[in-house]
């Protein structure tokens, strides 16, 4: 990230669980700031109500690995056996033209971001309680057999363990609206760490 540091924007990374609540409080939050959401670069197949460009923009596994080897990732994983990544430019652009960035990514991304930009902000949303999470998994509707649940709520679990360790804020989404604006507040800085 270069230029004025005056005229920068922000880069805040917004993570979670699956099935947590946080893609529908980064579109709020977008909308509220007039915040830039960063659309991530996947290998997988769209879903049905998918749009590409919209919620990622799907690629193939080869273009993928060549971004990857110019560097033009700002963070990227492999998550359960393709490729997810932040593109680099498009976020350089906006923080330069002084806007808020919102990533929304795993805890893996997350880290990787804040070793590339110590000053991001890491903001990870929890849900009230286990059992709520799981209801909300089991909620949306995809179609996932006994293992696969299990496989995302045994990764959700480590997801938080590790976001616990090197996260700087927590925001429980037990009420949408509170959840948003406490996102809101920490982006403003009128909420400290751990509040």
């Amino acid at each position: 990230m270069t230029g004025n540091p005056e005229k920068n924007g922000k880069l805040v990374v917004i993570s979670g669980p699956s099935g947590v609540g946080k893609s529908t409080i980064c579109r709020q939050v977008v909308e509220k700031r007039d915040a830039f959401l960063s659309v991530s670069v996947t290998t997988r197949n769209p879903g049905a109500a998918e749009v590409n460009g919209r919620d990622y923009r799907f690629i193939s596994r080869d273009e993928f690995e060549a971004r990857a080897g110019r560097g033009e990732f700002l963070e990227y994983a492999d998550v359960f056996g393709n490729y997810y990544g932040t593109p680099r430019p498009p976020v350089d652009e906006a923080i330069s033209a002084g806007r808020i960035v919102i990533l929304e990514i795993d805890v893996q991304g997350g880290l990787q971001v804040k070793q590339r930009c110590p000053q991001a902000e890491l903001i990870f949303i929890l849900p009230p309680q286990r059992e709520d999470l799981q209801k909300r998994m089991d909620g949306r509707g995809r179609g996932e057999d006994e293992q696969s649940r299990k496989r995302r709520l045994q990764a959700a679990e480590k997801e938080i363990a590790a976001a616990r360790q090197h996260y700087d804020h927590f925001v429980v989404n037990d009420d949408l609206a509170s959840a948003v604006q406490d996102v809101i507040d920490i982006i403003d800085g009128k909420r400290k760490k751990y509040d």
